[in-house]
């Protein structure tokens, strides 16, 4: 396959992956229904930036920033939005 045929991967993490204190920006959010809806409801789509601030001292849920406000998230909400990694 030539070079400029080939795809470029990038490194990409789930929200429930990004540790306290990093940031990331939505790259999209899956899962379908309710859910996908609910997580739109409360800001977070394609091109927003989010930082995760905190987990539950048993992990669940996690608290995040987005949009000027804080929001918490159960872990398998968090894993349906998939971020890149801000510099």
């Amino acid at each position: 396959m030539p070079t400029s045929q080939k795809t470029i991967r990038r490194n990409t993490r789930t929200l429930a992956q990004l540790p306290p204190g990093q940031r990331g920006i939505v790259r999209r959010v899956t899962g379908g229904g309710s859910i996908h809806r609910r997580i739109l409801d409360m800001g977070i789509s394609k091109g927003t930036l989010i930082e995760a601030v905190c987990e539950a001292p048993l992990g669940d849920p996690i608290k995040i920033k987005v949009r000027g406000y804080a929001l918490s998230l159960r872990k398998a909400e968090a894993a349906l939005i998939e971020l890149d990694e801000t510099e």
